[in-house]
This record gives structure tokens, sequence and C-alpha cells, in this order.
């Protein structure tokens, strides 16, 4: 069994596939992912290339232990690829709306956990048990759940879907799209191996999204009239998915995306180079030269 991270398969994404069947894996039976959210396309891409199950995990640091996964342990769940599958023993976990009622199966709303909280979890904050309470048990009057501040769906199914933080949200326009739906559809577009999306300031709209994207093939942007080209096609490829409200401003290729050593995406610091502001406190950025190089791509 491995652990690892979705952002580990992205960076395997971009290499030959040649190196996915060198070796011997026979001894390897589960690949289990966490961290950030997986993907689909990344994670049909990688289950079908190792030809091993890929089992998502979906969990908090507050939570000590997973709140979604497929228990191959207990039963062989059919894997969903996108989807982190079904609540574990212990996890009350539902959907909620922002007035506090219950969604419906597909229905995009907040991922709540409805007490008890099982063993493992967060009991309070050292020293401020009013704190705790007032920062996850207080989003909605009624009823009174453990927030995760994560949106997410459901399916007619049970399995759930994570589309990322309610603070990474875009607001179009007056129409709310979370940056993972977007970065979803940029992947299915098969010359992107990885990409992040942010909001950026727009006068007319309040914000549009853009697209930093890194391909598979340096030779598919080798030119500017290749690198047009693509761009149209991402765009294209995101309105036959979500339609032209989610299409980005701009899809820009980079060479790498700056990311955390951990792999954590620094998201706030592209929204600020994107927006012309100060990309803030970099002491954690594993490779300085991926915000450079956007810095020079934007024109700063």
């Amino acid at each position: 069994v491995m652990f690892s991270a979705p952002t580990a398969a992205r960076v395997l994404k971009k290499q030959d596939p040649a190196y996915m069947h060198k070796y011997d894996l026979s001894s390897l039976k589960h690949i289990f992912m966490a961290g950030e959210p997986l993907d689909q396309p990344t994670h049909e891409w990688f289950q079908n290339e190792l030809g091993k199950p890929v089992i998502d995990n979906y969990w908090q640091t507050e939570t000590g232990w997973p709140m979604l996964a497929a228990l191959h342990g207990v039963e062989k769940t059919p894997i969903k690829f996108g989807s982190p599958s079904f609540p574990v023993y212990g996890y009350n976990l539902k959907i909620f709306r922002e007035d506090g009622s219950e969604c419906g199966p597909n229905e995009k709303g907040i991922a709540a956990v409805v007490l008890p909280l099982p063993p493992g979890c967060l009991s309070t904050v050292w020293g401020q048990d009013d704190r705790f309470v007032s920062t996850y048990f207080t989003l909605f009057k009624d009823p009174m759940v453990y927030s995760s501040y994560d949106w997410a769906i459901k399916d007619e199914e049970g399995y759930f879907t994570i589309l990322g933080r309610t603070d990474d949200v875009i607001n179009v326009a007056g129409h709310r799209l979370g940056t993972r739906e977007i970065e979803e559809a940029i992947q299915a577009h098969a010359a992107i191996a990885e990409v992040a999306v942010v909001g950026v300031e727009d006068k007319l709209k309040g914000q549009m999204p853009m697209a930093f994207a890194v391909v598979k093939d340096a030779a598919k942007v080798a030119t500017p009239e290749l690198t047009a080209a693509l761009e149209k096609e991402v765009m294209a490829t995101v309105d036959g998915i979500l339609g032209a409200i989610a299409r980005p401003a701009r899809v820009h290729f980079v060479v790498g995306l700056p990311k955390t050593r951990s792999g954590k995406m620094l998201r706030r610091s592209l929204q600020a180079l994107a927006e012309g502001r100060d990309p803030g406190d970099l002491t954690t950025i594993e490779d300085p030269s991926t915000l450079e190089n956007i810095k020079k791509l934007l024109g700063h």
C-alpha cells in the first residue's frame, strides 16, 4: 500500500508514460490519495495507467482521520473517479444549503458532520472553548453541526465529491463558481497536466476566472500561434462542460505552479500577482522561480 498526494500524480502526468510501466508493481495493492482534492481526470488516468485501485480519502487536520473513503479492507467498494466515496464509520456527513436545509442529490452545498463527532476529532481549541464552538459549529443557526467549510455534492448513489473550500469561490456577474470545478473542466483537455484557477477582479462582472496551466508537451505552446490555438481549445472545453459563464478570461501556460514544500498550491499568491498586488509571505514556497516566471508572463 502506498500513500501519496494528487500533486504527485499530476507531476507524473507530465512525464513519459513509459516510466509508469518500467518497474515491477506486482506487490503494490492499493494507492491511497489525500491532502487535496483529487480531480476526476487525474484519478482516472492514474488508476488506468497503474492498473491498481487508487482510493481517494477526504479528511481534515481537525478530524484526525478520514471522513470519506472507500473501505477496501471491509468491502470492495466500486471506485468512482473524482469521488472519495462514502462516509466512514462514525461520521454522519451531510450536505447543507446556506440556509441550513439539507441538499438533494447532485445539489451543491456545504459538507457538515451531524453531531456527535466520533473519537479522534478535535475537541477544543487550547484554552478557548468558546472559539472552538464559534468557529466550527455556528455556520448555520439550525442545525448545530460541524462545518467543514468545503463545498460538496452527493449523487444518487451516495458518492460524495468535494468541490473545494467555501472561500475558493469566484463571483462572476452573480454566479458563484468553485475554482475546482473550473480546474477539473480544464484538465479534461488532453493537453493539460495541471492547472490552478483564481478569481481576478473585474470592473464589469465583479470577478473573472484566470487559469494558469502546465501542459504535458511543451511543443503544444512552442509558438504564439500554437499557444493561442490551445487557449481557445481549453476555453471551448470549459464552455462545453460548465457553460460560457465559467470560461476563463485568460489561460496562461506556465512551466510550473507555485506550491509549498508540502505540495499545497499558493492560490492567494497567484491571485495577488494576477491583480498586480504583492504576493505576500513566500517563505514556504518550494520553487521561487515559478512565481518569478509568472511575474514576467504577466508583465510585472
